[in-house]
């Protein structure tokens, strides 16, 4: 093989890139009620995908309410710490066809310096909120990863050998995390530090595993009204360009890229205007 001008093959090349199927497939969104799971929910299903809804109980109104605009799918309430209930959600998603995609947005944030203003033991950070917070962001997204990749390993492979592919979702405070967001900083570091350990160890069955790092996507965790409106406002002025908010329909437009291309894997990717967060 020879190259020609500016290291370019003087031969043509495939230009077809391999990508993951969706269309047929089922795939399971943590968190899938709202917010970035909401948006990545209706992406899949654009996409052909027949998708489970995995969150809490009091969210299947929501969830209902989405599956009818979509077209199909299915609600499951589901922890994603409890086994069962994840195990639940999987069984479902291959009821409707190949489980072969899988994106956790399901988490929770908490907001408490590690220390308290009068120096007692008692004011110091809850042990139990930051086990919690932990436990749902962390250990909740490797229990659902751990799960699903058993279920797609079981899939017969494309013609690269894929049979699946999982997305998670950490946040920029995994390596810029704020006063006050040490327990929520701690989970979503762990998410980014598992992330290229999980897609070495799924290597061999041909199953992917990437991360989102959003930066500050608009989602109904800001509230609604007009201070909430102001607050967003103050919020993007902070960010680089474009100068405004997230949506969460670029999450879920990065989300299926990271699904489909075959030749993204281990990554962990920001999604944040280029902005960096400062102490507070």
């Amino acid at each position: 093989m020879t190259h020609g001008r500016a290291g370019v093959l003087d031969h043509p090349v495939n230009t077809v890139p391999a990508m993951l199927e969706l269309n047929g497939a089922s795939a399971l969104v943590t968190g899938g009620a709202s917010g970035l799971g909401e948006a990545t929910v209706r992406a899949l299903a654009e996409a052909g995908s027949k998708v489970v809804i995995m969150d809490l109980g009091h969210q299947k109104e929501k969830a209902d309410a989405i599956l009818a605009e979509i077209g199909g799918g299915a609600f499951v309430e589901c922890d994603v710490t409890n086994t069962d209930q994840v195990i639940a959600s999987i069984d479902a998603a291959k009821e409707m066809g190949p489980l072969r995609a899988v994106i956790n947005s399901a988490g929770i944030g908490w907001a408490t310096r590690t220390i308290g203003r009068d120096g007692t033991y008692e004011s110091a950070h809850d042990l139990e909120i930051f086990r919690k917070v932990v436990e749902i962001n962390l250990i909740g997204t490797f229990n659902v990863c751990r799960l699903a990749a058993t279920a797609m390993s079981q899939n017969e492979p494309d013609e690269d050998g894929a049979r699946g592919a999982i997305v998670n979702t950490a946040s920029v405070a995994a390596l810029e995390g704020q006063i006050g967001q040490v327990s929520y900083t701690a989970s979503k570091a762990g998410v980014v530090g598992m992330t290229l350990t999980i897609a070495r160890d799924l290597a061999a069955v041909g199953i992917r595993c990437n991360t989102i790092i959003p930066g500050l996507i608009d989602t109904p965790i800001y509230g609604q009204g007009e201070a909430a409106e102001q607050f967003k406002e103050k919020l993007g002025a902070g960010t680089l360009f474009p100068k405004r908010l997230g949506k969460a329909s670029e999450y879920a437009s990065l989300a299926l890229e990271l699904l489909r291309n075959s030749y993204i894997n281990g990554e962990s990717v920001r999604i944040d205007s280029g902005m960096r967060m400062q102490p507070k």
